[in-house]
């Protein structure tokens, strides 16, 4: 990203994720083309001030960066980390994604027709935004005679963002290489070399569904929607009149699964409480399936689903079950990465909810 701090390759670098209910750290190194996991560690924010660390309306953090940096010092105290080195994620709705065309031009004129578009598109005065672009297709020429349209891949986030991570990290005592926004660290993370078709990630996060399209491993659209994982337990909270914690535990156990057992009762009834909101969730993302295929002509073959609601039971098959033609999966970020044996399992629980820490790592190794 064009923001940027420095340019390293070190031998071991960070990855953090401060997210609504949780802070998630990964420390990752790398030699030659091994990668290992050196350690991870997450704290919640009910925990430690029993509030979210950042609310879907304010793109704010709602805690002070001193708060937010003890709780990383916390973080990185108790498994004792190697380096101080590391990338933050930005949330994808402190983000602006949007996509546009432009007419064949030269290298000369490319960035201030990028100024000139961002200017129609970004609802912010660009003096308060940082600006970032991928070229999705064609190129700009050394000369006129270039009959290609560009289409380009515009995101923009506010200086008051990138000045609140800055904050942060200096506060903890980190050395800053990037800021990054979370699609792209989800995209690192979770779709590997083989992978050449049309993938969608669909990240379901504490306040935020993420839906984002790949194709041949370039970001071709992202976007976010209200709805998330606390959302689902407040209402199996509401509805059972149990506490959050509770809910929280029931959601984990039963998910939208029709497995028989003990428990069929309770089973039944948060399954019925859930569907309607899941619904909400597979409709949005259906949505931006087909303007996908409409504008594109392409239809998405795999979808992986990531984020701490990921492993819900019976959400896969759920998923699976409503969009037939697409291979569903469950996020594991550390696939691909050494790790003792011993922690295999425990390993592929928490994937789903490490992908963009494991992601924005994986950056600062690139």
């Amino acid at each position: 990203m064009r923001w940027s701090l420095l340019k390293l390759i070190p031998k071991k670098f960070l990855g953090i994720d401060i997210g609504t209910s949780s802070i998630k750290i990964v420390e990752i190194s790398r030699w030659g083309e091994r990668k290992k996991l050196e350690n991870y560690g997450e704290v919640s924010a009910d925990i430690l001030y029993e509030k979210p660390f950042r609310t879907f309306e304010k793109s704010t953090l709602t805690l002070s960066a001193q708060d937010v940096s003890k709780a990383i010092k916390g973080i990185l105290v108790e498994i004792k980390t190697k380096t101080n080195k590391c990338i933050i994620s930005i949330p994808d709705f402190s983000s602006f994604f949007t996509n546009f065309e432009l007419p064949p031009m030269t290298k000369e004129e490319f960035d201030q027709a990028i100024r000139y578009e961002a200017r129609q598109h970004i609802p912010l005065p660009l003096g308060e935004v940082t600006l970032d672009w991928q070229i999705l297709k064609g190129e700009a020429s050394d000369s006129q005679k270039s009959k290609s349209k560009l289409k380009i891949l515009l995101v923009a986030v506010p200086n008051e963002i990138i000045n609140q991570y800055k904050e942060i990290a200096t506060l903890s005592q980190l050395e800053l290489a990037a800021l990054e926004a979370e699609v792209f660290g989800l995209s690192r993370s979770l779709i590997g070399e083989d992978d050449k078709g049309v993938i969608s990630i669909i990240d379901i996060g504490a306040q935020s569904t993420t839906c984002s399209i790949i194709d041949k491993k370039i970001l071709k659209t992202s976007h976010s929607f209200d709805i998330g994982g606390n959302e689902l337990t407040d209402r199996i909270s509401k509805a059972l009149s149990v506490n959050h914690k509770i809910a929280s535990d029931f959601k984990k156990k039963y998910g939208i699964s029709s497995r028989e057992g003990q428990g069929l009762a309770i089973q039944q009834n948060i399954k019925d409480i859930l569907l309607p909101l899941i619904d909400i969730i597979i409709r949005e993302v259906e949505k931006i399936f087909i303007n996908f295929q409409q504008t594109e002509g392409k239809e998405v073959q795999k979808i992986i689903i990531a984020g701490g609601t990921a492993l819900a039971p019976g959400l896969k098959e759920y998923f699976q079950d409503y969009f037939k033609k697409a291979e569903v999966q469950i996020a594991n970020p550390f696939s691909d990465i050494f790790c003792p044996p011993i922690l295999e399992n425990a390993l592929k629980e928490m994937g789903p909810a490490y992908s963009i820490a494991v992601g924005m790592a994986l950056r600062g190794l690139e």
